[in-house]
């Protein structure tokens, strides 16, 4: 499969490294609103060649369009691409608002091609070793969740965090994908929210690279709390802060009617997945036991390949993020409210990735 990038922020050379080195990916072409930031991440890879935002989606070397700018032009790449009858992989989330994703599947559905989005964490060996594990039978039946994000937030590191604190960003959007992505692969889709949200500090300050210092405004929630009902009754508590300097909390934990499982960070493809039994009463490590080895991210892109190829549907797909998004905006919506909403959208629980799967 042939590859364009559009967007070559800072995630863009893990996917490009990753991309290369798997054998059923080729990018052949980069492009950014920044032409002389393509031509120097051309100039890095062997065969890639710098292009315009614009000519990349009808370039005849390019079958999939790679979508890694920022969120709020997510949704405005993906028709471009999908109207010029190339696949698309983006980065999280696939829209603003479910109804611009929900434009994008259904463009796609006419067109004929096929959109995946990350987070593609969700296909290494943590998450998917937790899932063998709960499909096994071995917590029992699971009833209930928790899933935590803390951090102080990201203007300490990153040089340019506006977007971040503007719509479209804030800890939910940002770092809830990875975690209701996770939550859906392990207990399915969620049917209804309740929750609350707040925004502690009206401005943050850049705290690295050539504009530290420069203070900014906050336009979104940046602690958010609530509790999701998935179809099979089981309950997720969870928090995403972007205003908590330091916390001791676990990343995720499910737990069942015989025991409990401690989850490795979503946020990354690997990690320790744990169990705790009333007969045993320790946790015990698990080996990994399902999931892609060593993956990183990119892997996602290259699972959509196989599946594209192998006419099996996509796991890091447009329809679990657009699910994932409609959770988030029903979540932000309950919290104004202050009441419970129901999440209209369905999505099917992504298919198991066995141990060193094919990517």
């Amino acid at each position: 499969m042939r590859i364009g990038v559009v967007g070559l922020g800072v995630i863009s050379k893990v996917y490009l490294d990753t991309l290369r080195d798997l054998a059923d990916t080729r990018v052949t072409a980069v492009a950014d609103l920044m032409p002389e930031r393509a031509e120097a991440v051309a100039a890095g890879y062997p065969g890639v060649r710098a292009t315009s935002v614009a000519e990349i989606y009808t370039a005849p070397d390019v079958d999939l369009v790679l979508n890694l700018t920022i969120p709020s032009a997510h949704a405005e790449v993906a028709r471009s691409a999908i109207e010029a009858g190339k696949h698309v992989y983006g980065e999280k989330p696939l829209a603003i608002t479910t109804v611009e994703a929900r434009e994008i599947l259904s463009l796609a559905d006419r067109t004929g091609v096929q959109v995946g989005c990350a987070p593609d964490t969700v296909l290494g060996t943590g998450v998917q070793t937790a899932r063998a594990t709960l499909d096994s039978g071995g917590i029992g039946a699971p009833f209930a969740a928790t899933a935590f994000m803390t951090t102080p937030g990201h203007e300490r590191w990153h040089p340019d965090p506006e977007f971040y604190y503007r719509h479209g960003g804030g800890p939910l959007m940002d770092m809830g994908p990875y975690y209701l992505s996770a939550l859906v692969t392990l207990l399915g889709p969620v049917r209804r929210v309740v929750g609350m949200a707040s925004t502690p500090v009206a401005t943050r300050t850049i705290g690295s690279g050539p504009r530290a210092g420069t203070v900014f405004p906050v336009e979104v929630a940046t602690h958010v709390t609530g509790v999701l009902e998935h179809s099979t009754g089981a309950l997720s508590t969870m928090m995403m802060s972007f205003g908590v300097w330091a916390g001791q909390l676990p990343r995720i934990e499910i737990y069942g009617t015989e025991g409990a499982l401690s989850v490795p960070d979503p946020n990354g493809f690997e990690g320790i997945v744990s169990v705790f039994h009333p007969s045993d009463p320790q946790w015990t490590v698990i080996q990994p036991s399902a999931g892609y080895l060593n993956a990183d991210r990119g892997y996602g892109v290259a699972d959509m390949v196989t599946a594209i190829e192998h006419g099996t549907p996509l796991r890091a797909s447009g329809e679990l993020a657009h699910h994932v998004l409609d959770i988030m905006e029903s979540l932000l919506a309950a919290s104004e409210s202050g009441k419970s909403m129901d999440v209209l959208s369905v999505c099917d629980r992504p298919a198991p990735v066995p141990l060193g799967g094919e990517a």
